[in-house]
């Protein structure tokens, strides 16, 4: 028996990555998972992986900002496994520049990804967890990070939609407080993916969403932020996904309207 036998979980962005690690370690602990990936051979590998491994899972291919994303993946959960028990808004990327050559779309493609499809997914679900009470506690986990919670050079939309994704956390813990739901917030510093894998082009890129988005840091760069972190290393994706099942767990039924901050200790 698992810690999460018998929930249900949705995990966004979940085909690679530390969304797809969060999907892993739920599947192993005994949840069913609901994936979704822009990719559709991604979600496809996470959901065979699952349950190859006796799992259960289903996948859903789509962007989250797409209109009537939300409510299809939230139907997705419910109707395939009769139940949600665990939110995790992880789906994002960057798309980086200073503020003085920062375009609208740039600035509103990373809030509406980060910020507006988190809020669109918890509205979704509202109405489900409303009407089926639970004794046990649901859990909301939403993935920010120490660009909302310190600031970075270069990421002024990335930032503001972390920052706004922590408020939305707090502002739906005392929401949801009486549905015994949880809503907590993890805010990861450098964690080693391939938006931030070491690259020594300077034009990498990664096709998302239909964007060519810059990738990759340079090997300089990086080994200077690694020597700022205690630990002299960037974090990997399953250290990450750890973080938010722990805030998953029957063990954080008292913690909420927290951002839990995941960096090694580097600020």
């Amino acid at each position: 028996m698992g810690n999460l036998e018998g929930k249900v979980a949705l995990v966004s962005g979940s085909g690679r990555g530390i969304g797809r690690e969060i999907a892993l370690k739920f599947a192993r602990e005994g949840a069913a998972v609901t994936i979704n990936d822009l990719d559709p051979e991604a979600a496809a590998q996470t959901e065979h992986d699952i349950k190859a491994a006796g799992g259960q899972a289903v996948s859903l291919v789509g962007s989250v900002s797409e209109d009537g994303f939300a409510e299809r993946f939230v139907s997705t959960a419910v109707e395939t496994f009769d139940g949600l028990d665990i939110i995790v808004n992880n789906a994002g990327y960057t798309w980086d520049s200073v503020i003085q050559k920062m375009t609208d779309e740039q600035w509103d493609t990373i809030v509406d990804v980060n910020l507006k499809a988190p809020f669109r997914i918890l509205r979704a679900a509202q109405p489900f967890i409303k009407a089926n009470p639970t004794e046990y506690h649901r859990k909301v986990v939403n993935v920010s990070s120490v660009s909302g919670y310190y600031g970075n050079a270069g990421q002024s939309n990335y930032g503001a939609a972390k920052a706004g994704l922590i408020g939305l956390t707090k502002t739906l813990a005392k929401e949801w407080g009486r549905y015994r739901v949880n809503v907590n917030a993890v805010a990861f510093g450098l964690i080693i993916t391939r938006m931030t894998e070491v690259s020594a082009d300077a034009n990498a890129t990664l096709t998302i969403d239909g964007r060519e988005i810059r990738v990759g840091v340079n090997p300089d760069r990086l080994a200077v932020a690694s020597k700022m972190i205690p630990f002299g290393r960037g974090g990997t994706p399953v250290e990450a996904a750890g973080a938010v099942y722990l805030l998953c767990t029957p063990e954080s039924d008292y913690i909420n309207s927290h951002c839990l901050v995941v960096d090694a200790g580097r600020v």
